[in-house]
């Protein structure tokens, strides 16, 4: 069920020079939340910003009442909530979409990671861990200073990466790398999010390999509940908004 509540922020890493990590606490029980799923942020104080803009949920802890939002900064609003101190309220509209599948009779999964595409990857391997999946983490990045959250993936499961300058794990793109790029691929479901590059390329492997896929979209998401349309898909029941019905999709459910 949507929520609208006023989280504090009580810590703020950047990761990266362009990334910030922002731990947000609310005073109640947070709701049940599923990996994949997001919030709409009010951007307070940036008059120029009138639009939420849309987070992916990074990593979610109960008992502390705490999540995690994966922040680039790559604009005025993303630039007002990387830069936003301990103490600052921050109103949030959650838990948006539909999110990642809790899939029957698996034991290991793979979760394909590209860039900021990584955010909705680590709470979801926690909760697959928690649920007796064996989460197995394939993440890129252009190279080693990019990587985001490397040693928080490590301490959840194995993590195999790659780096475009090979600065850092194997040199290339995910795709390139054995775990996904072989004759035997021993997973029962591969999740992924990143470029749609990436995700094309490893829906493929799984399609090649009898592999369920499900891939999460990053496209541009203003309202959150499917009224201004503009995160529309094609799919092969016609044109959905991502908002709403994704943003994760089984990736043989999109015409793309």
């Amino acid at each position: 069920m949507k929520q609208i509540n006023d989280f504090t922020v009580i810590d703020n890493k950047q990761p990266t020079s362009n990334f910030s990590v922002l731990t947000l606490q609310l005073e109640t029980q947070l709701p049940f939340i599923k990996p994949g799923q997001f919030v709409e942020v009010r951007i307070d104080n940036t008059p120029e910003v009138m639009l939420r803009r849309p987070i992916s949920i990074h990593d979610v802890d109960y008992e502390k009442r705490e999540i995690k939002l994966l922040i680039q900064n790559v604009g005025k609003g993303s630039n007002t909530l990387c830069n936003s101190t301990v103490g600052t309220k921050l109103n949030l509209i959650y838990p948006l979409g539909n999110g990642f599948q809790l899939p029957k009779n698996s034991k290991r999964a793979l979760l394909v990671g590209g860039g900021c595409g990584v955010a909705p990857l680590l709470y979801l391997g926690r909760y697959y861990r928690d649920n007796r999946i064996e989460p197995f983490f394939l993440l890129g990045a252009k190279n080693k200073d990019a990587l985001l959250q490397l040693h928080e993936f490590q301490q959840i499961g194995e993590t195999f990466v790659t780096t475009e300058d090979g600065s850092f794990g194997h040199k290339g793109v995910v795709t390139d790398h054995q775990v996904i790029n072989s004759n035997s691929i021993n997973f029962d479901v591969i999740c992924t999010c990143g470029p749609e590059v990436m995700m094309k390329a490893i829906s493929k492997q799984a399609e090649k390999h009898g592999i369920p896929c499900y891939v999460s979209l990053e496209n541009r998401m203003a309202c959150g509940i499917g009224a201004c349309l503009c995160c529309v898909v094609n799919t092969i029941e016609g044109n959905k908004c991502t908002c709403v019905e994704g943003p994760v999709f089984n990736s043989q459910y999109l015409k793309w």
